[in-house]
This record gives C-alpha cells, structure tokens and sequence, in this order.
C-alpha cells in the first residue's frame, strides 16, 4: 500500500523488536513514512501501531527474509516509492559448540544474515542508483572485529556484512549514495536469548546497551556519513584493541565470554 504523504520513505528490516524497532521509532521521529518488515506478524503489527502515533504513515510487512519470496516481497513494496533511508538490520544469532549446534538453525542463520542482505541490497541499491541518492545502514556487530568460538557462524556472517558494507560504501560514493555500517556489542533485546547464550557471560551480562541508545546513534552516523558507527565506550575500545591484538589472542578472550555456562 503506497503512502500519500509527501514524506521521505524508510525501510527497516527486522523492525518487530530489538535494535530495528528502536531504529523505526528514530526515523519515524524525524519524520520518514516507514516500511517495516520482521518475521512475527503479531509482533510487527504492535511495532507498527507504535510508530504510527508518531504521526507518519506505516506500510508493515510479514514477510520471512530468510526466504528469496520474503525478500522480494518486501522487495515489492519499494515500487513506485522512492526510498530515502534503508536499515537492513534484520539478523539471527546462533551459539553453542560448532560440534553440537544445530545445522538447520545455523543454514538459516546464514540465509538471514548473507544471503538476504546481498538479495534485499541488490533490490534497494538499483533503486538508489537510479534516483542518485539514498542512505543505507547495515548491522554488523563489533563480532566482525574478531574471531567468535562459540559464535563460529554468527561471527562470520557479521564479517561478511561489514565487509559488504565498506565495499558498497566504495562502489556508491559517486553515485550519491552512503553507507554505514552498525556495530553493536552486547544489546539489551532478545539475542542471547534466542540465540541460547542465556547461560554465557555475554549473554548474562547486566551492562548491555540499550537499543534506543544503539539506534540513535546509528541514525545520527548514518545522516554525518560516517563509514561505522560503534555505540558506546567499551565497544569502542573493543574495536580499537581488535586493530593490534593477534586473532588467537582475540579468539581466546572472545571463547571466556561466549562458552556455554560461564555466566553461572
């Protein structure tokens, strides 16, 4: 359903909770209509009444991005609209020993994470291109900065995206288009949880940030044009120490944090 506004149009994936609902709740508050799109309809619908007292008109969009049909459906509702702002935030975690977690969830997890963002980035940067402007944001993870035992998978798939981010950010620039990438660490959502970390020192951690304070950061970046955003201070010093410390130095901390059972 195409807005009649004459507001700027955003899309943000995975907006039904966590870091993409807080993302929403920013570009509604600077006005954009929006097209949010995540996997629970219930869950979308209450995201999208939220958004809506704002004042701003919402096109939401069950739709399973792990899947080529749910990216091209939500692929569909860009037609005839142009798209000013693109979150691609939608993403899945995985954890536990490699020898032990479940394959099926960890295919998933690489068709969330990869394979749909390259797929919904294909849709969205032909649309851009062709109106020589738009804004895009990609979630990784400060994840990308190391290895992850214990987060093998995830891991790699959050170093794919950045990756992918600072390559498209290169391709785009001439064509008026920017790209940012998200690293959060640790966020007070249903991750860990999800991603059966519940029992890790990660995931037990009581000094997550919040995912308002990640979004509106990430926001405030993406419209400077920064090339990353890396919410708070000790994510910052994570990165930072990630540019000179050996990855089996980094692998070994990382494996204290994310190993079943030591945040008991």
């Amino acid at each position: 359903m195409a807005t009649t506004s004459h507001r700027p149009v955003a899309l943000v994936t995975g907006a039904s909770s966590g870091i993409g609902r807080a993302l929403a709740r920013e570009l509604a508050g600077r006005g954009f209509d929006l097209i949010l799109t995540g996997r629970s309809a219930d869950a979308l619908d209450e995201a999208a009444r939220e958004t809506r007292a704002r004042g701003v008109h919402v096109t939401a969009v069950p739709a399973d991005l792990a899947t080529p049909d749910g990216v091209e459906e939500v692929a569909a509702q860009l037609a005839g609209r142009q798209l000013e702002v693109a979150a691609i935030n939608a993403g899945i975690g995985s954890g536990g020993p490699f020898a032990e977690t479940d394959l099926e969830q960890e295919l998933e997890l690489v068709d969330l994470n990869v394979r749909s963002t390259v797929h919904l980035a294909k849709r969205v940067v032909a649309q851009m291109v062709d109106a020589g402007r738009g804004r895009i944001l990609f979630t990784s993870s400060i994840a990308a900065t190391h290895p992850d035992p214990f987060e093998a998978v995830y891991g790699a798939s959050k170093t794919f995206v950045q990756s992918f981010a600072k390559a498209l950010r290169t391709e785009l620039r001439p064509a008026g288009v920017t790209v940012t990438s998200l690293m959060p660490g640790p966020t007070e959502t249903e991750f860990f949880h999800r991603a059966n970390m519940d029992d890790t020192k990660i995931g037990a951690s009581d000094s997550k940030d919040r995912a308002a304070e990640v979004a509106r950061l990430a926001v405030e970046g993406m419209f400077a044009g920064n090339e990353q955003v890396v919410p708070g201070a000790p994510n910052k010093a994570i990165t930072a120490l990630s540019r000179v410390l050996p990855d089996p130095v980094k692998a070994v901390l990382h494996s204290k944090l994310a190993a079943p059972g030591s945040g008991r």
